[in-house]
């Protein structure tokens, strides 16, 4: 696993969730569930996706191509209670497929311990977990346990990123490969500060951890200043110009920037992120040379203050 690797898709084996910190005040899914008149709360093992990385097309290859990395219950969380039924089997085929990388992230890692397979031992190589650390108290509940717990692979996902937040502390143990930031979206979204992003890039850079600020919300401060930006594709267009990345290779990534059209079109939604990566690849050298300076670059009349 490693800084550069690229999400092309998601599995969702379960859907539905319990509300369990802050961060999930403003939740997405409950938002998308709302406008399709179903309720957030309701969680059920989906019927078509739970074994989705194991389908093959019609011509007898896996949808889900070898050495993919993809993100793991979008719409859920991997160690919900209310899924224990059903993550032995989601654990099974994680195994069968070991020629792919299994995104996971969590809320609960209090939970993971007792919710791990008999022959995990140490972790499996095909696995990489992180953990939401959305403000200070959340990081300093959840990294601890991160840091504990046997993964050979793990990584920090600040968002959405509703306060300052320092890890330095935690980068120093050398477990940490990736930390991720990107502001809120959707009903009742709260601000992310470009300061809170500055400083924890700075961490990041210092410990040489990979650092993707992926998208800024819709309501982000800089210099004082609060700027409305609804559209997503602005978002993660002025998060790629502030220049906040340790890694450039670490591509924009669609199923966390564009949640809606993966929720509702996911088989578009996976065709606009090769297209999106190959096209980045493309640019990727240029970029290393152009983005140094990591002041946000905005252009003002896309932007509309509050």
């Amino acid at each position: 696993m490693s800084g550069s690797d690229i999400m092309h898709d998601i599995w969702n084996p379960w859907h539905g969730c319990v509300k369990c910190s802050e961060g999930c005040q403003n939740c997405y899914m409950y938002f998308l569930d709302r406008v399709r008149d179903k309720s957030g709360s309701d969680i059920y093992k989906t019927k078509s996706g739970f074994d989705y990385p194991l389908q093959k097309d019609r011509y007898g290859n896996y949808k889900v191509q070898s050495g993919e990395l993809i993100r793991v219950c979008m719409t859920s969380d991997f160690f919900l209670e209310e899924a224990d039924k059903w993550r032995e089997e989601a654990w099974d085929i994680i195994k069968q497929r070991s020629d792919v990388k299994f995104y996971l992230l969590t809320k609960r890692p209090e939970r993971v311990h007792k919710c791990l397979p008999s022959d995990w031992g140490n972790g499996w190589e095909n696995v990489f977990f992180n953990v939401t650390a959305e403000n200070q108290k959340r990081a300093d509940e959840r990294i601890p346990l991160l840091l504990d717990l046997p993964f050979k692979h793990k990584g920090i996902m600040c968002a959405p990123f509703i306060g300052p937040i320092s890890i330095e502390k935690y980068l120093q143990s050398g477990q940490i490969e990736r930390v991720v930031c990107g502001g809120e979206n959707y009903d009742g979204s709260r601000p992310c500060n470009f300061d809170w992003v500055k400083s924890l890039r700075q961490e990041c850079v210092s410990h040489n951890v990979t650092f993707c600020f992926i998208e800024t919300g819709t309501y982000f401060i800089k210099d004082g200043k609060k700027y409305r930006i609804p559209k997503k594709s602005t978002q993660s267009e002025m998060a790629y110009k502030s220049g906040n990345r340790l890694n450039l290779s670490c591509a924009i990534i669609s199923d966390l920037i564009y949640p809606k059209m993966n929720y509702m079109y996911p088989t578009i939604a996976k065709i606009a992120n090769i297209v999106a990566v190959n096209l980045f690849a493309m640019g990727a050298v240029i970029a290393v040379n152009v983005i140094k300076n990591f002041e946000m670059n905005f252009q003002p009349l896309k932007l509309r203050l509050t």
